[in-house]
């Protein structure tokens, strides 16, 4: 291919050339077949890109199509019910929901229902009235002196770094105007995330925000910001669904100098927190962290976030907290497919625990050692929808967090751009230009709506399904798509003798 671009644009240059010495005619026809040349003869003789340096010029179209295949696959490739890690129609709840306008869908579902992976509420002939007010879950044990009030539905874990500075003010300001609370994300308390809404503030492996400079753990540092009366309680991250067991990523192209400097860390550099913590290496010395936490803190509630991957070993944290007799406020639940700005595919893939079994394993445990009514469980994985909530409810959570369904509500289109800077939104960037595309005073209005609206919802499925608690809702609200499909019940549905059993 090479020697036809050049035959051909050295032909074509010649007689361009001529025509324009003649005939006067042609000089930008010229001067572009030039720059075209000089551009495919660099690439002809670069070694670093072999699709270049065979299709000098054509190649750069596969470049082209490579950067605007999201977008391409988002709008004219996929369904309604296609898109990972969320579906359009999906994206689309919570866009109408965040705008507070009708998010009612015509003509009937396009799911296939019978399939396995359908899941569908059994509604009661006789439903309960539907409550308007919101639900309010009580967070803290009894070594807790300042418990909090908290909503069922709450910004999950995201720090500013990894979101622009109008993204987490329109969070914050969406949480204060709707009373639920705003997870710091291991990034740090910043003056972003005090604009009046409650906080959870989130202490990673990184301690940002309690770091001495050593970049250990700091008591003075922590006990003045968790002393802040918009800090409502203290999340200690053991590990991230999204990089279970690898420590937290922000690609250099995101770390500005004003990041940096909350941090306590050198700017323009890519910043990979620990994968383990300093202030404590065993199960022994988490429960005592976790009571230093506490007590620094004033008796805010503290708790720990994990994805669960070895599952004795979250058996041996119950078993130390008994021992002890100290145990953490709450307890945060992550699964493996949960969302991250940054994390090696190997790790965003291939490791943890997925939620639906962690969720149920850790209630399950909790249960089996009789300390289940000791600690609030909080969950963080996809949910999105008053049917998520539901299902987490009934698979042992008490509160449920969402990242993504609030980055929705912001604005984002899963543009897949989060790790580069270049979110076409302004929400996960630092560029100043993409940021003040996010007007904040709007945002948060729709923040505010998402989670009112959402609750609203799940309310109405509680009603449907003849519950008027959530304290009412397990697993057997629930059934499966495939439950009753088998020979028998296909070819002779007179024999549906299993349906009893429900």
């Amino acid at each position: 291919m090479r020697k036809l671009f050049f035959t051909v644009g050295i032909t074509a240059f010649i007689i361009s050339l001529m025509s324009f010495f003649y005939f006067k005619i042609g000089l930008f026809l010229v001067i572009i077949l030039l720059v075209l040349l000089l551009i495919g003869l660099a690439n002809s003789l670069q070694h670093k890109h072999a699709i270049l340096r065979n299709f000098p010029v054509l190649g750069y179209f596969r470049y082209f199509f490579e950067s605007v295949a999201p977008e391409i696959q988002q709008y004219f490739i996929e369904r309604n019910t296609d898109g990972k890690p969320f579906s359009r129609s999906e994206r689309s709840i919570v866009y109408q929901r965040a705008k507070n306008i009708s998010a009612n869908t015509p003509f009937g579902t396009q799911l296939d229902i019978n399939q396995s992976n359908y899941e569908g509420i059994r509604h009661s002939i006789f439903p309960a009235k539907v409550n308007e007010e919101l639900p309010r879950i009580l967070i803290g044990g009894p070594d807790c002196s300042q418990p909090y009030s908290a909503s069922l539905l709450n910004i999950s874990a995201m720090s500013f770094g990894s979101l622009s500075e109008n993204a987490i003010i329109a969070l914050n300001k969406g949480a204060q105007k709707g009373n639920f609370y705003h997870n710091t994300g291991e990034g740090g308390l910043t003056e972003f995330h005090l604009q009046g809404g409650d906080v959870t503030w989130q202490i990673g492996t990184g301690y940002f925000g309690c770091r001495n400079e050593e970049g250990n753990f700091d008591p003075e540092k922590f006990a003045q910001n968790a002393k802040h009366t918009s800090v409502k309680m203290i999340e200690l991250k053991l590990s991230q669904g999204a990089k279970p067991g690898h420590g937290g990523v922000l690609p250099a192209i995101k770390n500005t100098i004003q990041i940096a400097k909350i941090r306590g860390i050198k700017p323009h550099t890519t910043v990979l927190s620990p994968p383990n913590h300093t202030a404590f290496n065993d199960t022994k010395g988490l429960v005592q962290f976790i009571a230093r936490l506490r007590q620094l803190s004033n008796g805010k509630p503290v708790g720990f976030k994990l994805c669960i991957g070895q599952t004795t070993e979250f058996e041996s944290i119950c078993q130390e907290m008994i021992n002890q007799n100290c145990y953490p406020d709450f307890i945060t639940v992550d699964g493996a497919e949960g969302g991250t700005g940054a994390a090696p595919l190997e790790f965003a893939d291939g490791v943890g625990m997925p939620f639906e079994p962690a969720l149920i394993f850790v209630n399950k445990t909790l249960i089996r050692l009789n300390i289940r009514d000791k600690i609030t469980v909080i969950c963080s994985g996809k949910i999105i929808s008053a049917h998520s909530i539901l299902r987490a409810i009934a698979m042992g959570a008490d509160i449920c967090n969402s990242a993504r369904g609030f980055m929705f509500s912001l604005g984002c289109i899963q543009a897949l751009r989060c790790h580069n800077n270049t979110c076409p939104t302004g929400v996960a960037t630092q560029d100043k230009m993409l940021m003040k595309g996010l007007v904040v005073t709007d945002k948060s209005e729709r923040v505010y709506f998402f989670h009112k609206n959402t609750l609203h919802a799940a309310n109405e499925l509680l009603a449907a399904a003849g519950k008027t608690s959530y304290k009412e809702v397990d697993a057997s609200i629930f059934m499966r798509g495939d439950e009753f499909i088998h020979l028998s019940d296909l070819y002779f549905p007179d024999n549906l003798t299993n349906v009893t059993k429900y």
